[in-house]
C-alpha cells in the first residue's frame, strides 16, 4: 500500500534540503506529536509512536539531490520504506513524501489514515524549516 504527500515547495536549493533529510537528527523537526522517545545518529533513528510500537530506520539509499530512502532495522511491525523524493522547481527544491508498506488486510484498515497523516505531516513540517 502507498501513501504520498503532495509536493512541497521547499525555500531552498535541492542540494540544501537533500544534506537536511540525509543526517537523521533532523527528522524529529518532521515528526508528528504522536513520536516519542526520538534518538538519532547521522544515518539511524528510533522512536516510539506513543501507544503503538518502537520503530528504528536506517538509510536505505541516498541518490544525491534526489531521494532518500528509509528501511526499518531491526524489528518492524510490517515492511515498509520511507522515501523523500527531491526535485528542482523554479531554482528552489520540492519534496513529496511517501511511504510504501506490506500491510495485511486488517493493518491496512487501522493504519491508513495515521500512514497517510505522518507523510502528509512531514511534508508539510518540511516545507516550513529554515535552511
Amino acid at each position: 500500500m502507498d501513501f504520498n504527500s503532495k509536493w512541497k515547495e521547499i525555500n531552498a536549493s535541492p542540494k540544501s534540503v537533500f544534506l537536511f533529510l540525509k543526517d537523521l537528527r533532523n527528522l524529529e523537526n518532521l515528526m508528528p506529536e504522536q513520536i516519542i522517545d526520538f534518538k538519532a545518529e547521522e544515518n539511524r533513528c528510533s522512536f516510539t509512536i506513543k501507544g503503538m510500537t518502537s520503530l528504528s530506520l536506517v538509510i536505505d539509499e541516498a541518490l544525491e539531490y534526489q531521494r532518500i530512502k528509509l528501511i526499518p532495522e531491526g524489528k518492524s511491525p510490517f515492511e515498509f520504506e520511507l522515501i523523500a523524493h527531491i526535485k528542482s522547481s523554479n531554482d528552489q527544491a520540492a519534496v513529496k513524501i511517501s511511504l510504501n508498506a506490506s500491510l495485511n488486510p486488517m493493518l491496512a484498515m487501522m493504519a491508513k489514515r495515521p500512514l497517510q497523516n505522518l507523510v502528509e505531516i512531514m511534508a508539510e513540517k518540511l516545507s516550513l524549516q529554515k535552511f
